[in-house]
């Protein structure tokens, strides 16, 4: 809180679109103003831009158990450029606890949450601006959505990644522990290996190394406009992420009193920055669903196929985790996504003219910071544009007759992935699950999982369990997988999500049965099954409705809510696509 005496009246003539004047202002606000004395504001604060940093602490998560540190640099600098800081907290659900379990259909819907409270905290208080704070996979895409919501003058900052941990003289990751599950089941792995790798795999805070869900959205934070160019690379425990925190603050006040929204930098020319960044280095799958969401609430028009329209003229030139073996703090020493960014934009794959948060241009704000070529580095995860890992980008929607609305995949591996053959199909991930574990897996399987859909999840739960139990067996390119729920962004491998429309809502995909032929064409974009139309309509129309999993709780409301994943499946009314 501000310093200066508190003597007289609070100074009237705060520009007229800030909402705060109406709780702040006025004989009338007297009332207003001492129930903001008693927490220690005075004068000076009270005429100053009132500035809401979101904080999803929490000791539920090493993604989040160190945000309110991060949070204590932003308000602090929010205080010292002269804006009022208010800070309130939010709920996180931790994707990596959660997994494997009925707890994970809680994921999806604390993206929803974070953005419905973010929302109505920063509109009941009359606040100005935000700094809205990220730490676990959900809090990124839901914190931007709350921001979009708004339009509240609003910076974007990510508590950062955490260190790889070290076992067998070698980096390990969190991916490499749910691979440790599947490898112990086959018999690679003895178990006091795979608990010592347990023991050494998370050394510390911070959102997980790779570029799974968290860094990709975070990535894709600075990429699209809603965070500073290199802000999101730094490490959770080290100093520069408290350094970004104060940034992030200062131009909090900077925005606001600019009046900077995210309706001026967001524009269908920022979302495909986005995209071409993610499929670039191979971002994680839920960016997909998270980029379709926020777009929707943006009222920006963007489709599905946009993937892969950007992925087919955007190479994939980093060689980071799940695909590869680099973390996040390999892409932080070597300048950051700005490097990647730099290498696109020189290869007109970035549309250098879009505005973000700091007012300049992306072209503007890269030479800003002046990161360094990809040529000129000395390392062995990065390459150019003319030299790349793939021709293509890592992200591609399948469509056929299968996936009406569209299937998502990553390509970790082999770029030309093909297969054709019949269908083993589950009511759920714990049936997969236990298939896999007794080792019943063999190469050139499909495995197919639905209703986990938004709607019949619900929740639409990720399934690193069963991806990393096959890729630890030795199967990730030999073995298809496809579902109607999501995948984490460690997946790798032949793993196909968001199959739309879902089984609960009477997609293809609830007509399947044990023996079907499965086509998957990722060079077509193909996601078919070898029946015809009439065999498909006459299965759903002899199938019994499912009934919903919840019919009571938060559960059951937002599975009532959820729109398809083809449209981010978003929940605001306002958001709605279909």
């Amino acid at each position: 809180m501000s310093q200066q005496s508190e003597q007289g009246s609070p100074v009237e003539g705060k520009p007229e679109e800030l909402p705060s004047k109406e709780v702040t202002e006025g004989v009338e606000r007297a009332p207003h103003r001492a129930m903001f004395r008693a927490m220690g504001y005075d004068d000076a604060d009270l005429s100053s831009p009132m500035i809401g940093v979101a904080n999803p602490a929490a000791d539920i998560t090493p993604c989040n158990v160190h945000l309110d540190d991060v949070a204590q640099s932003a308000y602090d600098a929010v205080d010292e450029a002269d804006g009022m800081p208010i800070e309130f907290g939010t709920i996180t659900i931790s994707d990596a606890i959660s997994m494997g379990t009925e707890g994970m259909k809680a994921s999806l819907i604390s993206r929803e949450v974070i953005a419905d409270s973010v929302e109505l905290v920063a509109f009941g208080e009359r606040m100005d601006g935000l700094v809205t704070i990220g730490g676990c996979d959900k809090n990124m895409p839901g914190m931007m959505m709350a921001a979009i919501r708004t339009d509240l003058p609003s910076v974007f900052l990510y508590g950062g990644s955490i260190m790889p941990g070290e076992h067998d003289g070698r980096e390990v990751t969190i991916q490499n522990v749910f691979e440790g599950v599947g490898a112990v089941a086959d018999g690679e792995m003895s178990e006091d290996e795979l608990d010592e790798m347990e023991r050494h795999a998370c050394p510390g805070a911070g959102s997980c190394g790779g570029m799974f869900t968290a860094n990709t959205m975070a990535s894709i934070s600075e990429t699209i406009g809603f965070a500073p160019l290199g802000s999101s690379s730094p490490p959770a425990e080290d100093d520069d992420r408290y350094e970004v925190a104060r940034e992030s603050g200062e131009l909090a006040v900077e925005v606001v009193r600019e009046q900077r929204k995210p309706s001026d930098f967001l524009t269908v020319e920022s979302f495909e920055n986005a995209i071409a960044l993610q499929v670039a280095v191979g971002g994680s799958t839920n960016a997909v669903l998270h980029l379709l969401a926020m777009a929707a609430e943006a009222g920006v028009d963007l489709d599905i196929e946009k993937f892969n329209e950007i992925s087919a003229r955007t190479p994939k030139i980093a060689d980071l985790q799940p695909g590869g073996t680099r973390v996040m703090n390999d892409l932080h020493e070597v300048g950051g996504v700005p490097v990647v960014l730099r290498e696109l934009l020189e290869a007109d794959l970035l549309h250098g003219d879009a505005l973000t948060v700091t007012g300049e241009t992306m072209a503007e704000a890269i030479e800003r910071v002046d990161p360094p070529r990809i040529e000129e580095l000395d390392d062995d995860f990065l390459y150019t544009i003319e030299d790349p890992i793939h021709e293509r980008g890592a992200i591609r929607i399948l469509t056929g007759n299968l996936a009406p609305e569209g299937a998502v995949i990553k390509i970790t591996g082999e770029d030309h992935l093909h297969h054709e053959g019949p269908v083993r199909i589950f009511e759920g991930e714990e049936a997969a699950m236990k298939y896999v574990q007794e080792g019943h897996v063999d190469s050139g399987d499909v495995i197919g999982i639905r209703n986990e859909g938004p709607r019949g999840g619900p929740g639409m739960r990720e399934m690193l369990g069963v991806t990393s139990a096959v890729a630890g067996q030795g199967h990730a390119e030999d073995v298809a997988l496809f579902t109607d729920g999501r995948f984490s962004g460690a997946t790798r491998g032949f793993s196909i999500g968001h199959v739309a429309p879902e089984a609960f809502d009477g997609g293809p995909i609830a007509a399947l049965e044990d023996g079907d032929t499965i086509t998957i064409d990722i060079d077509n974009l193909e996601l078919s099954v070898d029946l015809s139309e009439e065999e498909l309509e006459t299965r759903l129309e002899a199938r019994d409705p499912p009934e919903p999993q919840y019919t009571a709780g938060v559960l059951a409301k937002y599975g009532q809510l959820f729109d398809s994943a083809a449209n981010g499946a978003v929940t605001s009314p306002g958001a709605k696509q279909d």
